[in-house]
């Protein structure tokens, strides 16, 4: 992190020029004096072996905005421990001032106005330039390990089927990778790529569905600085729920705890002097696991797009969260000594795509993938007059963008729109592009339905996802949040029972409560069904995006949130 001073200085400097009126190109200019990439990169070495870590890309080669959530709650034992910590409370836990570098990075505070101040963030050739730096350092006593869900998420990715990402990451040059929405390119074109990379894919706990055998290497053994480093893979659990397992019906996935276990144990009878879960697990199941399974030194985790900025110590192992997007990169100094790890020193370097300079061979190499899209990424669909965004528990205004257009173009009574984490955010007064639209909706399996349910259909899927979100077992954790909703509006209790968090479901245009046994046209997409019909959710919106030129997306109140305790 900066140094207290650092922040101060930045913070008060951006303050003085934001307070006064003057924002845009001043605050900008504000931000840059106040930081350097020195002062970014500063880290005091270590021991005998570096760890870079970066996880959830999702397939951003450039930079990007991204607001961080304002509602991530916990329940349980983890309520109100990180992850599910936001806004000024994540202020005041890690010390940091509003209005400096860190707030704008990892909270939703000020975002508008401090992103104004310092830009964007992440960009691979910005990740290029620390890598390289990190490497000359500390020679060839560094591993750089990519948590997945790298190749999905962007119009250049779905148009290549990842190989954008795939070409941008070789020349990055990870030590070893493992996955998620990978996967969901098929399985012919996941083994495609898989053949042809320069390092392995790991996923210990993916196995041959008919044969019950590992489908993946387990681990690498790696030897830095003169000691021995495993490095177990574990591919996202719930692959083939909260996907399409028709796209890979021969694989077969779960936490596989006694596997990982035995992984575990493998690696260490190996030799391992450490061992490092690369893991895509979110980070509540990662907590369980490093209590539940001995032997892992550290836990770098993925999936649930956390940004924290110390390590969070469960025993004896250290869990990592590296953000998303490129926002951020984990170094991670090693002591290891005797057979075992003596000492660490972390830092989540913020990637300030202002500040940090562009690697001319990364920048060139990501100029030539996105060429022949450039004209169509920069195509502007319309303006919005507020901030869209996605990230949060209950409501993105980006999801309430595509479900209104749900609504008008469908012509449906309700929309639905999947609780992705991932997707960049747009500034108000922005023109919104081709490029953004495919940030928040680019995947394999995008037709938008329109279907008939019944209110007790519509209150099973929303019990569904809110026990997959809000279950106290982080074992039956898989990922995302809650389903977005248009039209409707409902009550959720988190803590409640399995089937009874969600109440007073009510239809918005009509005021009234939503029948069990009444039928309503109800339009969604993502769906994981092989027959699922419709067009793509990009066309949808840029539809409706044309016949609203100019959109006001206010903040999503209809769905309240009850008994909250953290």
């Amino acid at each position: 992190m900066l140094s207290r001073r650092e922040m101060l200085m930045a913070g008060a400097a951006l303050s003085a020029i934001v307070g006064s009126g003057l924002a845009g190109k001043w605050s900008r200019v504000a931000a840059q004096q106040s930081l350097s990439e020195d002062d970014l990169l500063r880290f005091e070495p270590l021991g005998n072996v570096t760890i870079l870590h970066l996880t959830d890309i999702h397939a951003q080669l450039m930079p990007i905005y991204f607001r961080e959530p304002s509602v991530n709650l916990g329940v349980g034992d983890v309520a109100g421990l990180p992850p599910h910590v936001t806004g000024s409370d994540f202020l005041r836990l890690y010390d940091i001032k509003p209005g400096t570098p860190e707030a704008y990075a990892f909270t939703s505070e000020d975002f508008v106005a401090l992103a104004q101040g310092y830009g964007k963030m992440g960009g691979l050739d910005r990740i290029a330039t620390i890598v390289k730096r990190v490497r000359a350092e500390r020679g060839e006593d560094v591993l750089l390990l990519d948590g997945g869900d790298t190749w999905q998420g962007s119009y250049t990715s779905y148009q290549t089927k990842g190989q954008d990402m795939v070409d941008a990451m070789n020349a990055l040059a990870p030590d070893a990778m493992t996955g998620h929405w990978e996967f969901t390119y098929g399985t012919e074109r996941v083994q495609e790529i898989i053949e042809t990379l320069p390092f392995p894919f790991l996923g210990g706990n993916i196995f041959d569905a008919e044969w019950d055998e590992p489908a993946f290497d387990a681990y690498k053994m790696f030897e830095k600085g003169g000691s021995k480093i495993a490095v177990v893979g574990q591919a996202f659990p719930y692959t083939p729920i909260a996907n399409p397992r028709w796209m890979f019906p021969n694989w077969s996935f779960g936490i596989r705890e006694e596997q990982v276990a035995k992984n575990v144990a493998a690696a260490r009878a190996d030799g391992a002097d450490i061992v490092v879960l690369l893991s895509h697990n979110g980070f509540d199941v990662d907590r369980a696991l490093a209590s539940r399974v001995g032997g892992i030194d550290i836990i770098l985790t993925g999936h649930t797009h956390d940004a924290i900025p110390e390590p969070v110590l469960v025993g004896k192992t250290l869990l990592i969260a590296s953000g998303s997007h490129g926002k951020f990169i984990t170094r991670l100094d090693l002591d290891i000594r005797d057979g075992a790890l003596r000492g660490y020193r972390h830092r989540l370097i913020p990637v300030f795509s202002d500040i940090i300079a562009p690697d001319p061979e990364m920048s060139k190499a990501i100029s030539d993938i996105r060429a022949p899209y450039q004209a169509e990424l920069s195509r502007e669909l319309a303006t919005c007059d507020g901030l869209l965004y996605r990230r949060g528990n209950f409501n993105g205004t980006f999801d309430d963008l595509i479900c209104q257009a749900l609504l008008d173009i469908r012509e449906a009574d309700i929309a639905l729109s999947p609780g992705f984490r991932w997707g960049t955010s747009v500034l108000p007064g922005q023109k919104i592009t081709v490029e953004d639209l495919h940030n928040a909706c680019s995947m394999t399996y995008p037709n938008a339905y329109r279907n008939m349910m019944t209110g007790q259909m519509l209150k099973d899927i929303l019990e569904d996802v809110a026990d997959n979100l809000f279950n106290k077992d982080p074992y039956y954790q898989q990922g995302g949040d809650m389903v977005r909703v248009g039209g409707m509006g409902y009550s959720i209790d988190p803590e409640a029972a399995i089937g009874s968090r969600i109440s007073s479901m009510v239809l918005l245009k009509s005021g009234e409560p939503i029948e069990a046994s009444k039928e309503y046209v109800v339009a969604g997409w993502a769906s994981i069904n092989e027959s699922t019909q419709g067009p793509p959710i990009w066309d949808v919106v840029e539809q409706y995006l044309a016949q609203n030129p100019v959109v006001s997306v206010e903040e999503n109140q209809s769905v309240k949130i009850i008994n909250r305790k953290s």
